[in-house]
């Protein structure tokens, strides 16, 4: 991004990303740039039906100018796969191009003669060339985009404005960046299709005592020609992104916030946990994704969490915590998620996520000092796996057997903090005409603790305890919990009720471990051990 603007760029159906959200942006933002038809086609582009595209570029001030980027892409037609970025520094210039709908896109720099009065972005989302066609663009046709909160002494930090086309089932895209707030926008040429045109406008402030991360949406039959918004705060959503230094972590980490849908520039800022920051974001935008990373040691990938597809409501809070305890197996509840463990003929794999934070958020480089998965079968051991954590497969027969799938990691970085997670399943399988998912159940402890992981020591205790996978689809037949203050020396049984286990917590500095020992409605049974879960202060 340079000192004013990135000049706007295509991308072939634009999909939503699934990779490093806010700082690998500009990768999804520079995907495929088609190539213009050469200047000695071949003969099968000879043979296509093409026309003579100018294109006229003015000032601020209606003179030409040279100081612009334009892309001309192909939607329908013959043109489909055709685009250019034609350039010529008198302003005006010339592409051949195959009959088509084409989407056009124009971004104006530095217009007039002090070379200092901002961006125009000029988009024509409907360009049908079907004859010799000239085109104007007219930076004097544009006007303001100011999107902006009310508190006077917030700080602009970076915007993005992105549009569709759709014509035929097929869509283009355009978009662009800015690092200043002076962009102007205009539509350009004919109404499109009503509903065929989508377009985005983000910006991204940084207020006293909270970021704001302000998005509209728009569906139409042209682009914007200006936007102004200056949402109240009583109109904004407040997301609260929490880091929980569980483990006596030093050091910053790095929180971010970005709508859910559509290539954004999103919005990220350092924190040191234990720590908070707070977003206000427009509910307009739709669902938003947030992200945390926990301080990494040099040469050490950072430890990453998500919650994606977060709904917001105007004047309503919605707080994420990231990094905390109880940190023990999770599975993904969203339907159509991937099966943490799946049998596919012979083969049995685990994939679970087994130190997951409070949250049930799954960490990308999990910290631990030692991971071991087996599996039994009828008793015998078929093999063992050490490696990352919840993560193995095995070769076993087709016959329908019993088994016991165990995965166990070590967590933490000293005597205080340091405990061992264990999760045994125990099953019958056998291989089936193709894929099918274990019946794996997990269960999720919530205490309420302080970002530091602990609680208040000696105090009476209702925690929430959730049942996770197959157990939770199919019922329920037995549930009983276990607590233990040496470290899973001895056990004690606890009531559970209403989905809640009741104790007293330990003496100042004490450790609360805890089991759960679940059989579901077909047999299929768990037994997770959670040793040194939290502490108390």
């Amino acid at each position: 991004m340079n000192d004013s603007s990135t000049p706007s760029g295509t991308s072939r159906g634009a999909t939503r990303r699934t990779a490093l959200r806010t700082l690998a942006v500009a990768a999804v933002l520079a995907s495929t740039t088609l190539s213009a038809l050469p200047p000695t086609a071949s003969a099968s582009a000879a043979a296509l039906e093409t026309y003579t595209l100018t294109i006229r570029h003015l000032d601020r001030a209606g003179a030409s100018t040279g100081d612009y980027r334009t892309n001309v892409t192909g939607i329908s037609g013959p043109g489909a796969d055709a685009s250019a970025s034609p350039y010529d520094a008198s302003g005006t210039v010339t592409v051949r191009l195959p009959k088509g709908r084409y989407l056009l896109d124009s971004t104006l720099t530095g217009a007039g003669k002090d070379k200092a009065t901002g961006t125009d972005w000029v988009v024509q989302p409907r360009l049908d060339l079907d004859h010799d066609t000239t085109v104007t663009v007219d930076a004097r046709t544009t006007e303001p985009v100011d999107v902006r909160p009310q508190e006077s002494g917030a700080r602009y930090l970076h915007s993005m404005a992105y549009v569709e086309a759709t014509h035929a089932g097929t869509t283009r895209s355009a978009n662009i960046m800015m690092s200043s707030a002076d962009l102007r926008v205009a539509h350009l040429g004919p109404a499109a299709e009503s509903g065929s045109v989508k377009e985005w406008i983000d910006t991204y402030w940084s207020g006293a005592g909270a970021d704001y991360a302000l998005g509209y949406v728009f569906t139409s039959a042209r682009a914007l020609t200006g936007l102004v918004r200056h949402p109240a705060a009583t109109s904004l959503a407040t997301v609260k992104v929490r880091g929980a230094a569980p483990q006596g972590a030093t050091g910053s980490g790095f929180v971010d916030i970005q709508p859910s849908a559509g290539p954004t520039v999103g919005l990220a800022r350092p924190l040191q946990p234990p720590g908070t920051a707070t977003f206000l974001v427009t509910p307009e935008r739709g669902l938003w994704d947030v992200g945390y990373a926990g301080p990494a040691a040099p040469e050490t990938p950072p430890n990453r969490y998500s919650a994606d597809g977060i709904a917001v409501r105007a004047g309503a809070t919605t707080t994420h915590t990231f990094d905390n305890a109880v940190f023990g197996p999770a599975l993904d509840t969203a339907p159509g998620a991937r099966p943490a463990g799946v049998r596919d003929g012979d083969r049995i794999a685990l994939d679970i996520p087994l130190l997951a934070d409070g949250e049930g958020h799954a960490p990308t480089a999990p910290r631990f000092h030692g991971a071991t998965t087996t599996l039994h079968r009828d008793g015998v051991l078929v093999g063992t796996r050490q490696g990352d954590p919840g993560r193995a497969t095995f070769t076993t027969t087709p016959g329908r057997s019993s088994y016991r799938l165990t995965a166990t990691a070590t967590r933490g970085e000293g005597p205080a903090t340091r405990g061992r997670v264990t999760a045994a399943w125990t099953f019958t399988s056998a291989a089936a005409s193709g894929p099918a998912a274990l019946p794996l159940s997990t269960v999720r402890f919530a205490p309420a603790l302080d970002l530091d992981g602990t609680a208040p020591a000696g105090t009476p205790v209702h925690v929430p305890v959730t049942v996770q996978g197959a157990a939770a689809e199919t019922g329920v037949r037995s549930l009983t919990v276990s607590l233990s203050t040496d470290n899973g020396t001895t056990w004690t049984r606890v009531p559970v009720a209403n989905g809640q286990a009741g104790f007293r917590t330990p003496g100042p500095g004490g450790s609360v471990s805890l089991r759960a020992e679940l059989t579901d409605t077909r047999g299929n049974t768990l037994t997770q051990t959670l040793t040194n879960a939290y502490r108390t202060r």
